[in-house]
């Protein structure tokens, strides 16, 4: 009987873990895609174009068609691909870190809690200050209910 209840609280420790780090990998693995999507992407503004023409109140047709913004398309997409490699290299970092850690220590889950935090806290002023349109919007807060799965799982991890 001991033996069973030894087993059962190491598998639920091990779910916990699971719990812990998957979610964080699923976190990473998406920003990776969309960074991906906007570095790649030949017009990335017009991935979220009914928002972007709100925020600047006028079309992109008409913005473009001005002589004086011949070159702006081009100073988007570096912006946008700056920001998709912004996207790619923390994703990469994101599911490195979760690789060689497994954030199986409370020292280094709490480092990727707060940055991760930080992150979520700056893209949601973001969002509800200008882009409160969005269509990434349902993406951000799935991002936030992964995380707040693994915070939660890792409370009911025991330290070794």
């Amino acid at each position: 009987m001991a033996h069973t209840v030894y087993k059962n609280k190491k598998n639920h420790q091990r779910i916990a873990h699971n719990l812990v780090w998957l979610p964080i990998a699923i976190i990473g693995f998406i920003v990776l895609l969309l960074g991906l999507t906007w570095f790649i992407h030949p017009e990335p503004w017009l991935l979220d174009r009914v928002l972007n023409e709100a925020l600047i109140r006028t079309s992109f047709q008409k913005l473009f068609s001005a002589s004086i913004n011949r070159y702006l398309p081009t100073y988007f997409k570096v912006i946008y691909k700056f920001l998709g490699l912004c996207l790619i290299a923390t994703g990469f970092v994101t599911l490195s870190y979760v690789n060689i850690t497994r954030l199986g220590t409370r020292s280094s889950r709490k480092h990727l809690y707060t940055l991760f935090f930080l992150i979520f806290v700056g893209v949601y002023y973001l969002i509800f200050m200008y882009f409160s349109l969005s269509l990434f919007k349902p993406i951000l807060h799935i991002l936030t209910l992964l995380y707040f799965i693994s915070v939660v799982s890792s409370l009911f991890l025991k330290e070794k």
